[in-house]
């Protein structure tokens, strides 16, 4: 039995059930997976809808499957059943009966059709109570939505959550203006940095706040790796033409780890021509990579030129005061107590990256939470004994030396010799004390390493540097800042 209301009445129906079904769910979910349901017929208790791709068919039916039947009821009693199709070519010619001559010109619109189903239909266009056109069963495994290919978004790497300091102020700054602006302020915005830094916390962030702020622009975030897949995808059934449509038809493109692509001629080819294409009608791209554009190994040299066209930030390793100002921040949303003591033995000692940071919290946090024992600096010793292990560096008294003598501006022979003056005699007594404090070695073995004292001298030394820091605090910062440096 088909459809018993009028086409206008039940049309006006899905339309107050999508409007239902988007106030519940929220605007970035719905324009994600809801957007591009499309509603085909009633037949009896059924109401069949219809979306472009299998991804979204599975996404939609374990979501958002029984709040879509329980609307439907709640505007139509009689409906006991919603079904989600994709709208291949087949089903829906067997689905709508469409006529040999509506066949013909369904193949005729094949590339308009393809073109529709890469992207989501507006808001404010009408609902067509008719199966989608016709495409081949290849063309139809391609065209996925823009939502369906983007990788998905961490909640917790949002702009809000990404802790700002001197190393990573550039990069932020920039990830935040693209963000924001109404026009496309550098193109490309190229972030680069070391492993655990936070360029797919920047990369998220945007892509969130642009979901936030300009929900109406098409944002393609996902890996080089994927990148390069699609495209084999592509060649293998003979769809590069749906391709090159639906990712040159996004607003904002985000490509992550763009290194991955290194020595792929083929798929360089590839993004070098969709990058120009993006860039020629003023869309903007987004491109992370561990390293400089000028760096980059394996890459094609026009392609390293048109990355490094727009603004190029780089993400530095982090120093004690940013790491600290991260285990702060994520220490407060965590329901255990840590110790500042905690924190702070913390970033001095893993200062490797940001990841191995916050694993490291989690672990002790954990730990606490499942064998119910309080936080403190012998537990956490305990529980991080195996990374601490690792990311304990060997510091040297010859680096030492060489690290004070380089400070104040004196020869590294001065630490040896017997010279008084207080301009020698200050940084020799520094370099002891840091030694008491970052090396293993005895007294007796620091004092021979200065000169053949006695190890009566480097306890005087130390005590002496204790009693400077306590009384004055330019003394106290430039002593801490001298350890720092030594330590990461």
């Amino acid at each position: 039995m088909l459809d018993r209301d009028g086409g206008g009445e039940l049309a006006a129906r899905w339309a107050r059930v999508r409007g239902r079904l988007r106030a519940e769910c929220g605007e970035t979910v719905y324009r994600s997976w809801l957007r591009s349901l499309t509603l085909v017929r009633r037949d009896g208790h059924t109401v069949v809808l219809s979306v472009p791709s299998r991804v979204v068919r599975d996404r939609v039916t374990n979501q958002y499957g029984d709040r879509l039947r329980a609307l439907w009821s709640d505007e139509l009693a009689a409906v006991q059943v919603v079904e989600v199709v994709v709208s291949s070519g087949a089903t829906a010619e067997a689905e709508a009966g469409v006529s040999s001559s509506r066949r013909v010109a369904a193949t005729a619109q094949q590339a308009a059709s393809a073109q529709a189903l890469a992207r989501p239909p507006a808001d404010d266009e009408p609902v067509v109570l008719a199966a989608p056109m016709m495409l081949r069963p290849a063309e139809m495994r391609m065209l996925e939505t823009t939502e369906a290919l983007s990788a998905p978004l961490d909640q917790r790497f949002t702009f809000s959550n990404f802790v700002v300091g001197k190393p990573n102020e550039l990069a932020f700054a920039a990830a935040r203006r693209v963000a924001e602006s109404e026009t496309v302020p550098f193109n490309p915005l190229f972030l680069y940095g070391g492993v655990g830094l936070g360029k797919t916390h920047l990369m998220h962030a945007i892509a969130w706040n642009l979901r936030e702020k300009h929900p109406q622009r098409r944002v393609l975030y996902m890996s080089a790796e994927k990148f390069m897949y699609q495209f084999i995808r592509a060649l293998r059934f003979k769809d590069t033409v749906a391709f090159k449509d639906l990712f040159r038809s996004v607003d904002v493109l985000m490509i992550d780890d763009v290194q991955f692509i290194s020595g792929k001629d083929s798929t360089q080819e590839e993004f070098f021509h969709t990058f120009n294409a993006l860039v020629d009608q003023n869309r903007q791209v987004i491109i992370s990579a561990d390293k400089s554009p000028n760096d980059l190994d394996g890459l094609e040299e026009r392609l390293r030129s048109r990355l490094g066209w727009g603004l190029v930030a780089d993400i530095h390793p982090t120093t004690y005061e940013l790491r600290l100002g991260i285990l702060q921040s994520k220490a407060e949303r965590v329901e255990t107590s840590i110790p500042p003591k905690v924190l702070e033995f913390l970033a001095h000692k893993i200062s490797s990256n940001v990841r191995e940071l916050e694993g490291a919290l989690n672990r002790i946090v954990a730990h606490s939470d499942l064998v119910g024992r309080a936080v403190t600096l012998e537990t956490t010793q305990e529980v991080l004994h195996d990374l601490l292990k690792a990311n304990d560096r060997r510091i040297t008294i010859e680096e030492i030396q060489r690290k004070v003598a380089s400070h104040f501006n004196i020869r590294i022979a001065d630490m040896h010799s017997a010279r008084r003056s207080r301009s020698i005699a200050r940084p020799r007594q520094i370099a002891m004390y840091l030694a008491k404090q970052l090396t293993q070695r005895s007294l007796p073995e620091i004092g021979r390493k200065f000169g053949g004292r006695d190890h009566t001298t480097v306890m005087h030394a130390v005590k002496k540097v204790d009693e400077l820091r306590a009384a004055d605090r330019h003394f106290d910062e430039d002593v801490d800042m001298l350890r720092r440096m030594l330590e990461s």
